[in-house]
């Protein structure tokens, strides 16, 4: 039976609910699971012991929506002033050259970055299968994410409607309906586990009202809750969606997810900005989640989520980093960081709190993805997730007054000194334990310029001219 014992930290902030801290101390954990924490608990051996000394322990950031495979296309010059409609039209003649081992890398880049950051639970949506590749693509992210030792939760998406049939995404990187109704089905047969300290857990995912069916919209619900599983998908991101919505459907956004079953407490949203009032009370009511995604909001010029009106309605609402390529990183840190920052810029007074922005970026986050049983929180009972931050480093001098916001606040560096998940340390003095990252940046490197190399050949615009620059 494995165990760990964190010991003479200077604070471990829980994020329970009655926002306990322990100044001085102790965590101690067995086969994933937190025995005791407190000050003076009566452990004093174990297989790891880990002297905190000087060190702030945290529980672990959960993201709640990203793109992992978009990590090869970020920084493109061409596609960085665009809106969403026109960033994605750019990007997909780059996806289309996508390969198997394209997607593991991509994942252990940004699988890696998040660990880093004190992320200890990420969720992916994983929507784009080009040129006939389908079941290989998610098995190369779940491979990453075990050798990495971060507790994952994909989601397999999907996309039915292309350019031919009035859709946004090339024919090239769409799928017949029965195709992505058998592979979601052996995705999760295969890799699914509903235990309460599960590694993987898998959801179902369509991409977004413009790239998919009506009827795989309706399918797609029918087979996740068959199969108990959770629902995801993008929706009401930019007035570009809820115009497409309303000239091809005759409604708005979420009256289309009403009309399709895509409503309920086993359904979470990515971004959620154009909601009315009316539509926020009836999230809030039937137990909707939402994917807060600052960074990509921002860089596409999608808007701002009201999260004030959000979290006053009882919607559940967490922190997602979004694909790299609309983000250009996978810091879960620094995301919790920008939605602290976007609404006191926004919200004045009424914006969030540093405290606020922590609770979304980890119990706020673990209710989107019905996981706060075991995550989001350091309690007796859950998850030895959490990471270790070293107060004694330059960046905190002059703020240690408020432990749980430091973080937020002055964590300016935003990489964490460890992070452990299961009770096993997978970052270590702010490197990655399991992967050689310098090898893999490398070959990850190598990786994304074959694909806009390719697409440039493909497509005579973009790679070689901006090269010279």
């Amino acid at each position: 039976m494995a165990s760990i014992l964190i010991k003479n930290a200077r604070n471990i902030i829980t994020m329970d609910a009655d926002k306990n801290q322990f100044p001085g101390g102790s965590l101690y954990a067995e086969d994933q699971e937190i025995k005791a924490l407190g000050v003076n608990i009566p452990y004093e051996t174990a297989d790891v012991i880990i002297d905190a000394r000087g060190k702030n322990v945290y529980p672990g950031f959960i993201n709640t929506h990203h793109h992992l495979y978009q990590t090869f296309t970020r920084n493109i010059p061409w596609a960085q002033d665009c809106e969403l409609f026109d960033w994605l039209i750019t990007l997909y003649e780059i996806w289309r050259e996508m390969q198997p081992q394209d997607v593991y890398l991509s994942a252990l880049v940004g699988l890696g970055e998040l660990l880093k950051t004190g992320c200890t639970t990420a969720s992916d949506h994983f929507y784009c299968f080009p040129n006939g590749i389908h079941g290989e693509l998610i098995d190369e992210e779940i491979r990453a994410a075990r050798e990495l030792g971060i507790r994952f939760y994909p989601t397999r998406g999907s996309m039915d409607l292309g350019r031919s049939a009035g859709g946004l995404p090339p024919d090239e990187v769409v799928q017949h309906i029965d195709v992505i109704l058998k592979d979601t089905q052996r995705v999760i047969e295969a890799y699914h586990d509903r235990s309460k300290f599960a590694m993987t857990r898998v959801g179902v995912a369509p991409c977004s009202p413009f790239s998919v069916s009506e009827e795989l919209l309706r399918q797609s619900a029918l087979l996740a809750r068959s199969s108990q599983v959770r629902m995801h998908t993008h929706l009401a991101e930019t007035m570009d969606e809820e115009h497409f919505c309303l000239e091809k459907k005759g409604m708005r956004p979420l009256e289309y997810m009403e009309k399709t079953g895509w409503v309920g407490n086993d359904v979470w949203f990515a971004h959620g900005i154009y909601f009315n009032d009316a539509e926020i009370h009836r999230m809030g009511s039937c137990g909707c989640g939402v994917a807060h995604c600052p960074s990509s909001n921002m860089k596409l010029s999608s808007g701002v989520l009201p999260i004030r009106k959000m979290l006053n309605s009882g919607v559940k609402v967490g922190i997602g980093v979004d694909g790299s390529a609309s983000n250009d990183a996978s810091n879960l840190l620094g995301e919790v960081r920008q939605s602290y920052l976007l609404h006191k810029l926004t919200s004045g007074a009424q914006g969030l709190t540093a405290q606020e922005s922590m609770w979304l970026g980890t119990v706020g986050s673990s209710r989107v993805l019905g996981w706060e049983d075991a995550i989001g929180s350091l309690e007796v009972g859950k998850a030895a997730d959490f990471f270790l931050i070293d107060t004694r480093r330059l960046d905190f001098a002059g703020a240690l007054f408020d432990d749980t916001a430091l973080p937020v606040v002055a964590g300016i560096s935003q990489i964490v000194d460890m992070t452990v998940v299961g009770g096993k340390v997978v970052v270590k003095d702010g490197r990655l334990v399991h992967i050689h990252e310098e090898r893999i940046a490398e070959a990850a490197q190598a990786a994304a310029a074959r694909m806009v190399e390719t697409a440039s050949r493909r497509t005579g615009i973009g790679y070689r001219k901006h090269r010279s620059r």
